[in-house]
């Protein structure tokens, strides 16, 4: 069966997601804008409603505009002006992103959106259904599932995607390695009543054991979360209200009349990485890939990111569009990415360590902050916004994300972004070469040739500065550059050997 039609019970798809999370639902749908089946399996019998993570930052608000669907993550959230590394407030500049500001929205929140638009594209998730085995030929996986039918299912798919978290059944099952460090810390986490917390609160606060602090989502309600180091939970033993009550009267003397939970959990500072993101025909994204101390708020949005990079990719290759090895990009690209992450966390979690010496190192590098480099370059990592992969594009934006710049077409006035609403990639030509038309007409079916005007002499680029407009761009489906041009007469062998690279053999010519 195909499309629509695959069947909920037995049936096979082109690619099974296991994970119904925000990165398992964000790959189906770019998935199924490609035009390729899929079905996301879920353990969970629904969606549990808890709030989990709680923002979005500036790259990922820029990949849903370039699938014209941030308004209505943005109806759902607010907008906050600052961020932080470890505590510490980050600016954020306007001049880099037409999106500057991270979204303060519950993944309850996203998970909803994100599943209505699965909906819309035709996805099937399967609840009450876990993998619990696979195997692996040279056509595809069948997938092993436990569900609650008293016979064992399966499915049939050519591809398997885990995004089943930390815990990866899928990563386990294929045999990935996981390696890291150990955490040193527990934190509980909850969402309560919390009617006595004084009205001069700030956000955060420091004491002997570790740090607790308190967020404010609605009139009386709060994320509680507090930090104690130096002691590890046990991971299977499940966090109570009372264990959360109990450690914020160790670090605050008080629980401020804490009531009424809607939510607990617990997290850590351990930080591990899967060693490879594809073994044959298993890939994983998401925390099951990577999982890290949970600060600055960058790990959903990771994982957002990573189904982005993956999605156009394993649609070329499952539509026969380019071959297999174009997924050996997808770790070559985004493990790089996580490792940078597990890094700059690490270094989260030690600057948040009770004690003198850190009290003082915190001092230190909080002055160093107010410098506009050291400023730029935090925020670089916390939004992602000067990721750059390693492509050869002889050009200050290849590999770069590309640029919300306004143009004008025949048709009217657009924006950069708005060309990349159906999942394809782009060539942008900003200056109506006959020769890049010409090279690019054998990519005509995979390929949108946009003839356009650039209404900004130069575009804005986070680490880099102000450029010059290029003349002319080839855009990949997630959003960074693949090639470009600037000025003279363009490349238009490495132009062709881009489009090659990233869209498969050309057609015909």
């Amino acid at each position: 069966m195909r499309g629509n039609d695959v069947a909920d019970t037995g049936s096979d798809a082109d690619v099974v997601i296991a994970g119904a999370g925000p990165t398992g639902l964000m790959l189906a749908c770019e998935l199924r804008l490609a035009g390729v089946d899929v079905v996301v399996l879920e353990r969970l019998a629904g969606r549990t409603g808890e709030s989990r993570a709680g923002g979005m930052h500036s790259r990922t608000l820029e990949v849903l505009d370039q699938r014209g669907i941030l308004d209505r993550f943005l109806a759902a959230g607010e907008l906050q002006p600052v961020g932080h590394f470890s505590g510490l407030y980050v600016d954020f500049d306007e001049f880099e992103s037409r999106h500057p500001y991270p979204l303060m929205i519950l993944q309850s929140a996203i998970e909803r959106l994100l599943e209505e638009r699965a909906a819309e594209l035709g996805v099937r998730v399967r609840r009450s259904s876990e993998v619990s085995g696979l195997r692996q030929d040279a056509a595809g996986v069948t997938v092993e599932l436990r569900t609650a039918e008293a016979e064992p299912v399966t499915l049939r798919a050519r591809y398997l995607v885990g995004c089943d978290g930390g815990r990866s059944t899928v990563r386990k099952l294929a045999g990935i390695g996981f390696p890291g460090t150990e955490a040193t810390m527990t934190a509980l986490i909850g969402d309560v009543e919390l009617p006595d917390l004084p009205e001069d609160y700030i956000w955060v606060r420091r004491c002997a054991g570790g740090d607790f602090s308190a967020i404010a989502f609605e009139p009386g309600w709060y994320r509680v979360i507090t930090s104690e180091y130096d002691h590890v939970a046990d991971r299977d033993d499940p966090p109570t209200f009372e264990q959360l009550r109990d450690s914020l009267v160790r670090l605050a003397g008080t629980d401020y009349g804490m009531h009424s939970p809607r939510w607990v959990s617990r997290f850590n500072d351990a930080a591990r990485q899967a060693d490879r993101y594809r073994q044959g025909r298993v890939l994983l994204a998401g925390d099951a890939a990577h999982i890290h101390f949970p600060a600055g708020g960058q790990g959903l949005n990771m994982g957002v990111q990573d189904a982005v990079n993956l999605g156009w990719k394993l649609a070329s290759v499952v539509r026969g569009q380019a071959p297999q090895s174009l997924l050996d990009s997808y770790h070559a690209e985004r493990h790089p990415v996580a490792e940078r992450v597990l890094h700059n966390t690490r270094a989260q979690s030690a600057l948040a360590r009770p004690g003198a010496q850190t009290d003082a190192l915190r001092e230190v590098f909080g002055s160093l902050m107010v410098f506009d480099d050291v400023n730029r370059y935090l925020r670089g990592l916390l939004t992602a916004l000067d990721i750059r992969y390693p492509l050869d594009g002889g050009h200050l934006l290849a590999g770069r994300r590309v640029p919300d710049a306004d143009l004008k077409t025949p048709d009217g006035t657009t924006r950069v972004h708005a060309l990349l609403h159906a999942g394809r990639p782009v060539l942008l030509d900003l200056l109506g070469s006959a020769e890049v038309a010409a090279a690019a007409a054998g990519w005509s079916e995979r390929v949108d040739l946009v003839e356009a005007r650039s209404e900004d002499e130069h575009w804005p680029v986070p680490a880099v500065g102000e450029i010059p407009a290029p003349t002319a761009l080839l855009i990949r489906p997630d959003g960074h550059v693949a090639w470009a041009a600037a000025g003279g007469a363009p490349d238009i062998p490495a132009l062709r050997s881009a489009l090659t690279t990233w869209c498969g053999p050309a057609l015909r010519g």
